[in-house]
């Protein structure tokens, strides 16, 4: 696995105390890597750490919004510039540990999988927080797999790894979190093999700097109907 060419895409805003963490998280892993950070228009001293970051470690690019756009804009930044066989998306607040790329990876690279999901909810270990929350992911996930056919357990999920010939084939357009069901309603479009492997899950409260509100599931429903049928 250390002779695979991989890139990691980060998409980071207002993440001063895990940036950096994060970043030696993804390096410490044994694999060779490029990883693309996309700053989407910091004010907390972020975009200054990643200066420091990007000059001192060769395989960190580090690209910079100039006006705050969204997760999904960041994203769609970030992946312009990938060169890796395989993409992974990596959110920057330490909910999701880097030291899962292997068990992500294997169905990419035993030839069965194009597209993989890591899901939190197949048994991994994870925080225990709000009801709410997950109950509203349950939901997305299940409208998500009606409309485009699909039996996943977390749509929602950051970690998707896929192959890069997938960002050939998919024309990506939203700024915020309505890009998780626009991707899986772009890739269960075209065809292509979709895997899901438990992962663990350390997520924080608001108190901790949470982004995600109640707002983006309303957008998220909407975007689940609109790139399924009418996109």
């Amino acid at each position: 696995m250390k002779t695979m060419n991989i890139s990691v895409v980060i998409p980071v805003y207002n993440e001063i105390g895990t940036v950096e963490e994060i970043v030696s998280r993804v390096q410490d892993v044994a694999l060779e890597k490029e990883i693309i950070i996309v700053d989407d228009a910091s004010t907390d001293g972020t975009r200054e750490r990643l200066m420091d970051i990007e000059s001192t470690q060769e395989n960190v690019k580090v690209l910079y919004h100039k006006r705050n756009q969204g997760k999904g804009a960041a994203l769609r930044t970030g992946f312009k510039y990938v060169t890796g066989d395989i993409v992974i998306i990596q959110d920057a607040d330490l909910e999701y540990d880097p030291k899962e790329y292997p068990v992500l990876l294997k169905p990419v690279l035993d030839g069965r999988a194009d597209v993989v999901y890591g899901s939190r909810f197949l048994g991994g270990p994870h925080r225990v927080l709000f009801f709410w929350h997950y109950a509203g992911n349950k939901f997305l996930t299940l409208l998500s797999n009606g409309v485009n056919n699909l039996n996943l357990t977390d749509m929602e999920t950051c970690y998707k790894i896929f192959r890069r010939e997938v960002l050939g084939q998919i024309s990506l357009k939203s700024n915020r979190f309505g890009f998780e069901p626009e991707f899986t309603a772009k890739v269960a479009k075209k065809g292509f093999r979709i895997y899901e492997v438990p992962i663990s899950y350390s997520g924080r409260s608001y108190s901790e700097g949470k982004k995600i509100t109640w707002k983006d599931g309303i957008v998220a429903i909407f975007a689940i109907l609109r790139f399924r049928f009418f996109d």
